[in-house]
């Protein structure tokens, strides 16, 4: 058992408060989307974008789309978190650095490749759940991350996803799943709140 990531998980919490005056370096962003991008997604599709909001004047049009939340400017980057439709074509070439890495072998791909046409094509409700759930996926890792960094998180669905899409250039197959402010917590956040018993949650069969 790794107590250490167990500690990690117990010890997250929303972070709503920002220190302002606090920022992040593009190295910085890129080494949290970079461990974000580690999360699990379906066929290995990796069908996700990550827009990091961290100039003022872009903080400033996100936050006037994005029920004017102070968190939007007060953190360093508030990242844009996109999943994209599921889409079988490109999967060939997502698998083939994986392929190259003696990992998958390359008779493989052929059938994953049907798989995911039979899966997602000509079907919109499955193309985008799959970019809901593979955008979330990287979402709560580029969470954990933050904090593996020293740092705060708080996801946002509080947002005009049809403003934002527009105003950040979003192209038709990406959906704005979430907003996530990311930077130094100040001291007056709450910690973790407390969670259901676990008995009205778990059901073992």
């Amino acid at each position: 058992m790794n107590d250490i990531l167990i500690q990690a998980i117990q010890a997250r919490h929303t972070i709503n408060l920002f220190d302002p005056s606090h920022t992040l370096s593009d190295d910085d962003i890129t080494s949290l989307v970079k461990l974000a991008t580690t999360a699990p997604s379906s066929f290995n599709l990796q069908n996700w974008r990550f827009i990091a909001v961290r100039n003022p004047e872009s903080k400033a049009r996100l936050r006037r789309i994005a029920w004017d939340q102070a968190k939007i400017t007060e953190a360093a980057v508030t990242f844009i978190v996109c999943g994209q439709l599921a889409d079988y074509r490109t999967l060939a070439e997502r698998l083939q650095p994986v392929v190259d890495a003696g990992i998958m072998p390359p008779t493989m791909v052929p059938g994953w490749v049907g798989a995911a046409k039979s899966l997602y094509d000509g079907k919109p409700r499955q193309q985008r759940d799959e970019a809901v759930r593979t955008a979330t996926f990287g979402a709560s890792t580029l969470i954990q991350a933050a904090h593996a960094f020293g740092l705060g998180a708080g996801p946002m669905i509080g947002f005009d996803a049809d403003a934002v899409s527009q105003e950040f250039g979003l192209r038709p197959d990406e959906v704005p799943v979430m907003l996530l402010a990311v930077g130094k917590a100040l001291p007056d956040n709450w910690p973790q709140k407390p969670r259901r018993p676990i008995n009205d949650v778990l059901t073992l069969a």
